[in-house]
């Protein structure tokens, strides 16, 4: 996986922080971007602890790698489903099922997938 501040990853995981605070995080799993006249589709999953529920969130993007549109962007972000914090294998099946994928998700550690992303309130993630 490539996590350049370009690369389709780098900004999904930005279209995820919008929505998602990253440090809620605790799980990422991606799939093989597919590759397809021109544009590149990605998804992620990913797990969230909130409170005393798990919650999973599918996240998605097509980038224009090729043509005219080089470069243009679009990502979604969607709870696809939500069960007590000890069933994330359950809801991990569940959800790979509706992705309808059948490659495995690669597990990737949420700071390295948050790590382009800037810190909240920074606009170079410094913090300050």
């Amino acid at each position: 996986m490539t996590n350049a501040p370009d690369s389709g990853w780098a900004r999904l995981a930005a279209a995820v922080a919008e929505m998602l605070p990253p440090e809620e995080v605790d799980g990422v799993w991606i799939f093989s971007p597919l590759r397809h006249q021109g544009n590149e589709w990605g998804t992620a999953v990913l797990s969230r602890v909130d409170g005393h529920r798990r919650r999973i969130y599918t996240a998605r993007y097509v980038l224009a790698v090729r043509g005219k549109e080089l470069g243009k962007f679009q990502a979604s972000v969607q709870e696809v489903g939500s069960g007590p914090v000890a069933a994330l294998a359950r809801l991990l099946q569940d959800a790979q099922k509706r992705i309808d994928d059948e490659q495995p998700p690669i597990p990737v550690a949420p700071a390295s997938w948050f790590s382009e992303v800037p810190a909240a309130g920074t606009a170079d993630g410094s913090g300050r």
